[in-house]
């Protein structure tokens, strides 16, 4: 038999025979730590796991947050079993880790019911409490077939015949239940400390709509109660700050079936702050150097042809249309009308680099079981820009591009990234050389920031490196929006140049950048960091005029037109009600500022406003109310008042 070198924690290296367990060298390696699994190279195993070569071996402690996996993953486990007792004849899929938890998908017609989580987390208690080894078998793959066959389970015989033929078929047992997988998993169900199962919906098998609905049970699992307990009070923050819940009762947008689904409609209210969102992207953009296009929202098919879309994002695209016997097509993309706007004249390299930007609306054909409010929609604008500019040039433009977002999504409230680099995949296009100097550039750019970042190996796109900026909300949530991305395709595609100082043409470098993402994710995402409690700059209603009788309505229209006259977004709230009314509805509109009129403030030509959350200020002239408002008015410096209100 032969024989391996296992280096462990990169300290002794140690000779074992080859097909040696994770748990035979973490009994000789003389570590007595309470391990849960190990780390060999990238990839993550358990204690059962075989190891047939050199390597190198990192054991993971019980505890760590790389434990979670373990437990999390045999969670699904124990929760398939826990179903399939309960519910016989019900059919199991596949039950995948997810960020914070994991689910497991059913093929059960009748439909799971909050009553039965209860009865499934009675069950799964039990057989935590048993604490079941999970033990990891090997069988070929015919034997596997059979074994699922014979148990009714279509859709595991389905991926095991879609397996590569060379790999290996695994399963694990956990005291006579058992299920496909590769693991890694817990050494046995008693590892499960603290888990919740939180909800049901439905999903295709394989995402596919032609395929059957099944019912996904979502759980979460931690190392502690103190934990579960921590994160399921973030999960009912996370609740009252759902921006479609919100979206209604603070009448920003809605989202009909008889518009259609994943296509938003922005009320009078939304709007405001989708105009106030523009104008400083559209500001700031002037600031640095970006001239701002327009294009239309149909092409013809063939314009699809030349970008490629048809060819790899065609799933994504809506039909095409016949118009005057030529097809068209609904755009996805603004790519390539930018890059024809490029083409209507010789370019030099004294021309570049040619910043252009556009607020481009875009429709995809999204799946209708993935649509999420405003996160994941059909119809939506994208702050779309495309740098043309020199290979020598890439890194400045990054450069640029990481300042203008850093300096817009901090305006908004956004300083706490995660940012990753994304290196060449292994299908891609263009030479090697440039793909090496525009992952330097980016590398480059990153550093010179003072960002730090992870890099993702192979991740990125097929046309060229790129730069993805991930912002984390008020709950610590992480937000994809912003990106960089190089292509060395479209512009080899489209057949683009420009005259270089040798008087040659070159092949210039296209930089694709988004800030916000789209506008509706954005709103979303802004919506649910706020909690609908904009900031006073951004708010749609900044300041409600709410008169005590109907003999205060003359001064609360003087008011009301001086604040107007101010650019102050203003309501007035002049009905016969009670006092106590009109401010409770004011507070649930989050309105910044409610001032109260009556007869003092009538006869001496006073407001006295009431802050959102209930502080009462001082009664004051209108023109004191207008300075205090002042600076919480301007975008670029709402965060110092905000830092500061204390002291207000």
């Amino acid at each position: 038999m032969s024989q391996i070198q296992v280096k462990i924690e990169n300290e002794n290296t140690l000779t074992f025979n080859a097909g040696t367990s994770v748990s035979k060298i973490l009994s000789e390696s003389g570590i007595k730590a309470d391990i849960i699994g190990a780390k060999i190279g990238e990839r993550i195993v358990d204690l059962q796991y075989e190891v047939n070569e050199d390597s190198e071996i990192e054991f993971i402690k019980n505890g760590s947050d790389d434990a979670l996996f373990f437990i999390r993953h045999t969670s699904a486990h124990v929760m398939a079993e826990a179903v399939q007792k309960l519910f016989p004849g019900t059919k199991v899929t596949i039950g995948p880790v997810i960020e914070n938890g994991f689910y497991y998908d059913f093929d059960y017609p009748k439909g799971f019911t909050e009553d039965d989580l209860e009865l499934i987390e009675k069950e799964m208690n039990r057989i935590i409490e048993e604490k079941k080894p999970l033990i990891r078998n090997s069988i070929k793959r015919s034997e596997a077939i059979k074994t699922f066959d014979g148990l009714g389970e279509n859709f595991k015989v389905e991926i095991i015949n879609d397996l590569p033929e060379d790999e290996d078929i695994t399963l694990y047992d956990q005291g006579g239940w058992f299920d496909l997988c590769r693991g890694p998993h817990a050494p046995n169900t008693g590892y499960i400390k603290a888990f919740k199962l939180l909800s049901v919906a439905g999903a295709y098998w394989r995402g596919r709509e032609t395929n059957p609905m099944l019912q996904r049970i979502y759980g979460t699992a931690f190392q502690n109660r103190k934990d579960l307990k921590t994160y399921l009070q973030r999960l009912q923050e996370a609740k009252k700050r759902d921006h479609r819940r919100l979206g209604i009762d603070l009448d920003l947008f809605s989202i009909q079936d008889d518009i259609g689904s994943g296509l938003v409609l922005w009320h009078p209210k939304g709007s405001r702050i989708r105009r106030i969102i523009e104008d400083l992207w559209r500001t700031e953009h002037d600031r640095f150097g970006y001239d701002i296009l327009f294009t239309p929202h149909i092409a013809k098919l063939d314009l699809w042809k030349t970008s490629g879309h048809l060819d790899y994002y065609k799933e994504n695209m809506y039909s095409s249309m016949e118009v005057d016997n030529t097809d068209y097509q609904i755009k996805p993309m603004t790519c390539p009308f930018h890059i024809m706007i490029y083409k209507t004249k010789v370019r030099s390299y004294r021309d570049l680099p040619l910043r252009w930007a556009e607020i481009g609306t875009v429709y995809r054909h999204e799946r209708s079981g993935v649509l999420h409010g405003l996160l994941r929609v059909r119809g939506f604008s994208q702050d779309d820009a495309h740098i043309f500019c020199t290979p020598d040039q890439i890194e400045q433009e990054v450069l640029s591009v990481l300042d203008l977002t850093i300096l817009i999504l901090k305006i908004f409230g956004f300083d706490d990234y995660e940012v990753y680099l994304s290196t060449r995949p292994e299908k891609y296009v263009g030479d090697v050389q440039n793909w090496e100097h525009a992952t330097d550039a980016l590398r480059s750019a990153l550093e010179k920031r003072d960002l730090k970042y992870e890099i993702d190996k192979g991740g990125g796109a097929f046309y060229g490196p790129k730069i993805d900026l991930k912002i984390k909300d008020v709950l610590g949530r992480s937000w994809q929006c912003s990106t960089v991305q190089v292509d060395f395709n479209l512009p080899e595609r489209f057949n683009i140049s420009f005259v270089g100082d040798d008087n040659t043409r070159h092949t210039p470098i296209m930089i694709h950048r988004a800030i916000f993402g789209s506008f509706e994710r954005f709103f979303g995402i802004l919506i649910e960091h706020y909690g609908g409690a904009f900031p006073f700059w951004l708010s749609p209603v900044q300041v409600k005029i709410a008169t005590i009788s109907e003999e205060h309505i003359e001064y609360g229209q003087k008011v009301f037109n001086i604040l107007k006259e101010n650019n102050i977004r203003v309501e007035k709230d002049f009905r016969n009600e009670k006092l106590g009314l009109k401010v409770r509805e004011a507070q649930l509109q989050k309105i910044p500022y409610l001032l109260v009129l009556g007869s003092k403030e009538a006869e001496e030509e006073l407001v006295s406003p009431r802050m959102l959350g209930g502080k009462n200020l001082q009664s004051m002239k209108i023109d004191e109310f207008l300075k205090h408002i002042e600076k919480e008015n301007s975008a670029y410096t709402w965060r110092e008042v905000e830092a500061n209100s204390e002291n207000t």
